[in-house]
């Protein structure tokens, strides 16, 4: 069995990780993070990339190319676009991926404006308030979403 293919998103302002507001973000870098990511990942048969952009477009991309790659799955994280991007949202829309929504910090316990998500209706789940941990429960629930999938798909 081919390893999975899965990409992970992160969006505006996390390449700041580790110096950012550790009280609300904590203080792992975005490097740590996606080496622990890459790594777990390898432990349960997928193969993790991860792309990290400030701009909308260079997300959307993203997105797109994912679709051209074979991405089996996305985990994205996509900070302030979470509120704001219908653009994101068509893009995700369009290539069908089955993605997990992420957050470090638990967002409805935070600004009201940061309570509403343009994907959270369209992603199979959503993962927030474990800090860098969000990444490897949505990790982990993606390659399970993925396994069941397939197996159920070969019936």
């Amino acid at each position: 069995m081919k390893p999975l293919n899965i990409l992970v998103l992160h969006g505006p302002n996390l390449n700041l990780l580790g110096t950012r507001e550790p009280e609300t973000y904590g203080s792992e870098s975005l490097n740590d993070i996606n080496c622990s990511l890459q790594d777990l990942g390898e432990k349960l048969g997928a193969k993790v990339q991860c792309f990290q952009s400030n701009h909308e477009g260079a997300l959307v991309d993203a997105v797109h190319q994912a679709h051209l790659d074979n991405v089996d799955g996305i985990v994205i994280n996509p900070a302030a676009y979470t509120h704001t991007s219908i653009a994101l949202r068509d893009a995700l829309l369009g290539v069908q991926i089955p993605f997990i929504e992420v957050h470090l910090s638990n967002v409805h316990a935070r600004e009201a404006f940061r309570h509403t998500s343009r994907i959270a209706d369209i992603a199979i789940g959503i993962i927030a308030g474990f800090g860098s941990n969000s990444y490897h429960l949505a990790l982990r629930g993606l390659i399970q979403h993925n396994t069941t999938r397939s197996t159920n798909e070969s019936y």
